[in-house]
């Protein structure tokens, strides 16, 4: 039987990249050396990170004067790295789940935090509207996809002071206007890489500001000098997401992307709208995340979730069930699905529905 991956992430990657990364852990480069034991500055490795640093500036067209680095850590990391580079006195963020509201608890540390808007008081359902950020901040965090509520900022805000954002589970996902932000950052096991490796698109001329002294690595100078090699970074997971970068170039880039997520969100949205039997954990369609698609049972049909659930899984579907603090289903719906396995999990649905 066909699986069908929708885990929210660790998630689905290419068959290009699984294939590639498989082979190179049996002969890297044909060095006649795994992947997993030939050294970050031979010259094999150095091509790759060379080669993914330049292929995600030209998906994004990361416009000159940003650096990309591939560093470990995880995006909790970056919730301190990023003020610590930036908050010299007072912060704005945007509270929009969980993961907004870990980056603002770390950003306390360093400095005054203004909390501009906050959805959590309907459980992050919908996305902020009608804020001032102050203009007298050091600069403005986002996270732009919540993988937990299904909620997604799909346009780049306009704002007067530096723009920062969480972009783990959306990256490459839909073009971004990089010159807008200061510094972007995620993990990348949703739509690049297996888990272990951080990426950070960061503007040289935006650092530098912040009175304190700094620790070496959690400097973004640090690794910009030193080309994300200042220590060992995560060797297998950078050559897996060079591997993604070279899939979307050859799918026909970030463009085409947005397009095939937007028909996935169209058709498992219509569905979860249509069908008695489901609720969108989002009302306003506006704010619901191409990525994450949340729902529920109608109410009248409550004591019918497990019961959907096994009868899903038992069809192919992996990873449906929703985030603790919400409940009932979550489909994710990275870059690399099929459309095919929305439209079996759709068919899923329809049939559960028939029988009831």
């Amino acid at each position: 039987m066909k699986k069908h991956n929708f885990y929210a992430g660790p998630s689905i990657l290419p068959e290009f990249t699984i294939k590639n990364s498989a082979e190179a852990i049996l002969d890297f480069a044909g060095t006649g050396l795994s992947i997993l034991e030939v050294s970050h500055r031979s010259k094999e490795f150095v091509a790759v990170m060379d080669e993914a640093r330049d292929l995600f500036k030209e998906l994004l067209n990361i416009p000159d004067g940003y650096h990309v680095l591939f560093l470990g850590g995880g995006a909790s990391t970056q919730f301190y790295t990023v003020p610590f580079n930036f908050l010299n006195t007072k912060a704005a963020y945007l509270n929009t789940g969980e993961w907004a509201s870990k980056a603002i608890k770390e950003a306390k540390f360093f400095g005054e935090v203004v909390e501009v808007a906050s959805s959590k008081d309907k459980n992050f359902n919908y996305i902020p509207k009608g804020y001032t950020v102050p203009d007298d901040v050091d600069y403005f965090h986002i996270t732009t996809n919540n993988t937990i509520y299904g909620t997604e900022l799909l346009k780049d805000p306009e704002v007067n002071v530096p723009l920062a954002a969480d972009m783990s589970s959306d990256i490459l996902s839909r073009p971004v206007d990089v010159s807008k932000y200061a510094v972007i950052y995620g993990g990348a096991q949703k739509n690049l890489a297996p888990a272990g490796l951080t990426f950070v698109i960061v503007r040289e001329d935006a650092l530098g500001k912040v009175t304190r002294p700094m620790p070496t690595m959690i400097n973004y100078k640090t690794h910009i000098d030193k080309g994300s090699m200042f220590n060992t970074p995560p060797v297998l997971a950078v050559y897996s997401a060079l591997q993604t970068l070279k899939w979307l170039k050859a799918m026909g880039g970030v463009e085409v992307m947005e397009k095939r997520n937007i028909a996935k969100a169209e058709l498992i949205y219509g569905e979860i709208d249509r069908n008695k039997l489901f609720v969108p954990t989002v009302p306003n369609p506006e704010d619901r995340s191409r990525m994450n698609v949340c729902y529920v049972m109608a109410e009248e049909y409550k004591e019918l979730e497990k019961e959907f659930l096994d009868f899903a899984t038992a069809r192919g579907m992996v990873g449906i069930k929703g985030y603790r603090t919400v409940g009932g289903f979550r489909a994710s719906t990275y870059n690399a699905l099929p459309i095919e396995s929305v439209q079996a999990l759709v068919d899923v649905m329809r049939e559960f529905e028939a029988k009831i």
